[in-house]
């Protein structure tokens, strides 16, 4: 794919292949190295608004990598097959934990990125991976969560988060129940999070992929909200890794 370079990394015997795109060489916030983020696409992996999506970050000056957390040669060529991944991930959280640092730590050693200077961005599943590696304690600048699952194996413990934490979700999201959201509003108070929850009442699960817009119950494309929380994110990459 044009602009797209390939990044690899292991982790429990899984050699993972994910897609770097290098910021716009006519725009620089700072002297290099510069700043980087990771975007983990949902379950089923990257769609034509995703890539569109990393091109927009990079174009900004921004160095941007979506990890692979299912290994080369997954078959993400069904919803279905794609689901395999994502379950057998969801059933160790410990591991899928430790996966996302390996990542973090992959795209932190990179000569052209300023070690200092990193968010994430997450879609989905990749919404989940997001909130996960702040809880973790990377020492990731902020993290933005698009209709991600909310919930957890190991809440966020007091100080430990060092992200600015951004969450995007949808009050007819039938992944994000307002239980889960509650659940987090109080997780995060309880860290002490610098975070922003906005829940867009009328909006369902994806209300950010057009790609996906009304393939199954609870899924659709929500052009406004899209724009809001976009906008948002934009915002908040350049409080936290542009300055």
């Amino acid at each position: 794919m044009k602009g797209f370079e390939s990044l690899e990394c292991e982790h429990d015997d899984v050699v993972l292949r994910g897609l770097l795109v290098r910021p716009d060489a006519g725009v620089s916030h700072a002297p290099a190295p510069g700043g980087a983020v990771l975007m983990f696409p949902g379950a089923t992996g990257p769609s034509d608004s995703f890539f569109q999506a990393m091109r927009e970050i990079a174009a900004g000056g921004r160095l941007v990598v979506a990890p692979d957390m299912y290994g080369v040669g997954a078959d993400l060529s069904t919803n279905a097959a794609a689901g395999t991944y994502f379950a057998a991930l969801m059933a160790k959280p410990a591991l899928l934990r430790e996966r996302l640092l390996v990542w973090f730590e992959r795209v932190r050693a990179l000569p052209d990125v300023d070690p200092e200077r990193i968010a994430a961005i997450g879609y989905c599943f990749g919404g989940k991976c997001v909130l996960e590696l702040a809880r973790s304690g990377a020492p990731v600048r902020s993290v933005t969560s698009f209709h991600g699952l909310l919930g957890t194996h190991a809440p966020a413990q007091p100080g430990a988060v060092r992200a600015r934490v951004a969450v995007w979700t949808g009050g007819e999201d039938p992944y994000a129940p307002p239980a889960d959201v509650e659940a987090l509003r109080a997780e995060l108070d309880a860290a002490g999070v610098d975070y922003q929850l906005t829940l867009f009442a009328k909006v369902a699960h994806a209300f950010t992929d057009p790609d996906h817009d009304g393939i199954a119950p609870g899924i659709a494309y929500d052009r406004t909200a899209h724009r809001i929380a976009w906008n948002g994110t934009i915002a908040l990459l350049e409080e936290s890794i542009d300055l």
